[in-house]
């Protein structure tokens, strides 16, 4: 029987549905989702390496939404965001009770999670600045592809350009994803956070999370 995860009204099952959107567009097809009381983190994924001699770190989008009760069942599972997007649309006008797929998806950057705890400030970013360094870098993309890439070219220029640092320590990915998943705002700034293999950039829309290479 598939788990049921009861979302706490319609306004979360919105933000629920446009983040998976977005993930859809900007980032993987999958999403992990792990239920913490009556709230749920969902994890997707918006760039990871692609074997192990890809430089490109694991960039995360995260978002918690609430819940209006605890799960029966505690969930820990990893889906298609599609099929988590189709059980939304079958919720129909009034619907909260979203069932996880049934069917688990098998992706590497979901077999490590950043941590809860452990995390050290490490100062603020300016979102407009978060904002620039993403739009500058698409059109960097876009002027690098020839007419007709092939994949291969694909993932090099993109490893080139979002593998770049946008300030010591933090890839311009960072700000691809913070960008596409909708969590600037030009008049908040972006908080930063550190543990011993993660980065962390908050805002109250959500959080891109990095793990170094070595992680």
């Amino acid at each position: 029987m598939a788990a049921t995860l009861p979302l706490a009204d319609h306004a979360t099952r919105d933000d629920l549905r446009i983040f998976l959107e977005r993930l859809v567009r900007a980032g993987q097809a999958e999403v992990r989702l792990v239920s913490r009381g009556r709230a749920l983190a969902v994890y997707g994924c918006t760039q990871a390496p692609r074997g192990i001699t890809d430089p490109v770190p694991v960039v995360l989008a995260m978002r918690a939404f609430a819940l209006s009760a605890e799960p029966e069942e505690a969930v820990d599972a990893t889906v298609q965001a599609r099929a988590l997007l189709d059980r939304i649309a079958r919720l129909g006008i009034i619907g909260l009770a979203l069932e996880v797929p049934e069917v688990p998806a098998m992706v590497a950057w979901a077999g490590v999670l950043p941590p809860r705890s452990g995390w050290e400030p490490a100062g603020t970013i300016d979102a407009a600045s978060m904002a620039d360094v993403a739009a500058q870098g698409i059109e960097r993309v876009a002027a690098a592809l020839p007419e007709d890439p092939g994949e291969a070219v694909v993932q090099r220029v993109r490893a080139s350009v979002w593998g770049a640092e946008m300030v010591p320590g933090i890839p311009a990915s960072a700000a691809f994803a913070a960008e596409a998943m909708g969590f600037l705002r030009s008049d908040e700034p972006v908080r930063v956070a550190r543990s011993l293999t993660w980065l962390r950039l908050s805002t109250d829309r959500g959080h891109v999370l990095v793990r170094s290479l070595l992680g």
